[in-house]
């Protein structure tokens, strides 16, 4: 059971490594919206069995206007024929319904965000104050429901540390860290690196690309080029200087040319864990990210630098102090930090949590 198949994301690599796991596996989700291309690589060639959301009309474009009717959405699913159910979920996908005997493990990328750490920022982007009165009473009630929801799960996993520690302050239950797969392998290290910055996220609020576009007017002899999709793309592309290029979705082949090419690459968001960091550092390619979430896991001084806080100044002040030092990284440092996120080892560690959380409930079921 995953949220939603519409974009490509950190969330949908990790789906993909469980199918590899389990290839028989029947697939859930609030939607699925994928063209064929998407489901062959990311499913495995399934289709996803949807909730009514997948029937509104424009649900494809605005399914996260619809997140007061995920709770019900998730619930109305029957998942009852199953011995093993499997959650990878940053939203509801975990709050799910089972029966006592159904073994539930959540992968969790990170409780809801909009509803718990990241809701001021979501807020901030409203300026209508009754949008922001209505929008804020239903992130109260998805809080509450998610509260009780998580109930449901029998086991957490947790991403990162940093979403160990969200789970426990949110919900009050522990969870094992297993990191999250990256396919190190497909990412090539190279010391040929063009005269550019790269970034590519959802083009979403909390991921804070604009600050980094904004950053880098102040430096126009340098070049910023940009990829993802997302609701926020049009405002980019409004406030983007003329040394930054906006690509918008690129296929993993451009992407990992673009990385691996890049002098360096720059994110701005608190992640959960950060993948494309991981796969940035994997082609030998420096990092400039805020010493904040998951990054504190991902990144260390031998693979890039860190600046303070998620403002245009301080991106600023990277940029610069990166372009000064001109610091001379080693391709070992790259190889050693990268490869503890291996998607071997995401497989062999996941497998080995499920088949041990089978034993023991199997056992208690029988006490």
């Amino acid at each position: 059971m995953h949220d939603w198949f519409n974009e490509i994301g950190g969330a949908e690599k990790v789906v993909r490594e469980i199918l590899l796991c389990f290839p028989d596996a029947d697939v859930f989700s609030l939607i699925d919206f994928y063209d064929e291309q998407k489901r062959d690589k990311y499913l495995l060639g399934k289709k996803a069995k949807t909730s009514f959301i997948q029937y509104i009309p424009f649900s494809k474009k605005f399914y996260r206007f619809l997140f007061p009717l995920f709770p019900k959405a998730v619930e109305s699913l029957d998942l009852s024929s199953y011995d093993l159910i499997i959650s990878s979920s940053s939203s509801v996908a975990k709050g799910i319904q089972k029966t006592k005997s159904q073994l539930h493990i959540c992968y969790c990328h990170s409780p809801v965000r909009y509803a718990w750490d990241l809701r001021q920022d979501y807020l901030s982007v409203m300026k209508n104050p009754v949008s922001k009165f209505i929008f804020n009473y239903f992130l109260n009630r998805l809080q509450k429901w998610d509260l009780k929801a998580n109930e449901r799960v029998d086991f957490f996993i947790a991403n990162s540390q940093n979403v160990k520690d969200r789970i426990k302050k949110n919900y009050n239950r522990e969870a094992v860290v297993i990191y999250p797969p990256v396919n190190v392998d497909s990412f090539e290290i190279t010391n040929a690196k063009d005269d550019y910055y790269f970034t590519v996220s959802r083009l979403v609020s909390y991921k804070k690309t604009e600050q980094i576009i904004k950053a880098f007017a102040k430096f126009p002899h340098l070049k910023l080029v940009v990829a993802g999709d997302g609701p926020n793309k049009r405002r980019i592309h409004k406030i983007a200087s003329g040394n930054v290029e906006i690509l918008g979705y690129i296929s993993p082949e451009l992407l990992r040319e673009k990385i691996k090419h890049a002098k360096a690459f720059v994110a701005n968001a608190n992640e959960d864990f950060g993948i494309t960091v991981v796969e940035a550092q994997s082609s030998g390619t420096p990092i400039i990210v805020p010493f904040i979430g998951g990054y504190k896991e991902t990144v260390n001084e031998s693979v890039g630098q860190f600046f303070e806080k998620q403002t245009k100044e301080d991106i600023e002040k990277a940029i610069a102090l990166f372009e000064s030092q001109k610091k001379v990284y080693k391709q070992e440092d790259f190889i050693k930090n990268t490869e503890r996120f291996d998607k071997k080892h995401f497989q062999k560690e996941f497998l080995a949590f499920v088949e041990q959380s089978y034993k023991e409930f199997s056992i208690n079921e029988h006490k």
